[in-house]
């Protein structure tokens, strides 16, 4: 499952979907250390989200980062 980039606690299912959908990051449930999805998560993102499969093993694939990597 998806961790937390700065302290390595484990994501709830829920945070994950939240945080694939949020274009300004989530904070750590944690640490409250802001996390966003990286860039090379986005990449993937945008070749699946045509594949019912994809959908299903998002929540196991999602990488976080402590920076945007929106603007790159």
């Amino acid at each position: 499952m998806t961790k937390c980039s700065n302290c390595n606690s484990e994501w709830s299912l829920g945070d994950v979907w939240t945080v694939g959908f949020s274009k300004t990051g989530k904070e750590c449930p944690n640490c409250r250390k802001k996390q966003y999805v990286s860039a090379k998560t986005k990449k993937w993102l945008t070749l699946g989200w045509l594949s019912l499969a994809f959908i299903i093993i998002f929540p196991f694939i999602i990488k976080l980062s402590n920076k945007d990597e929106s603007v790159l």
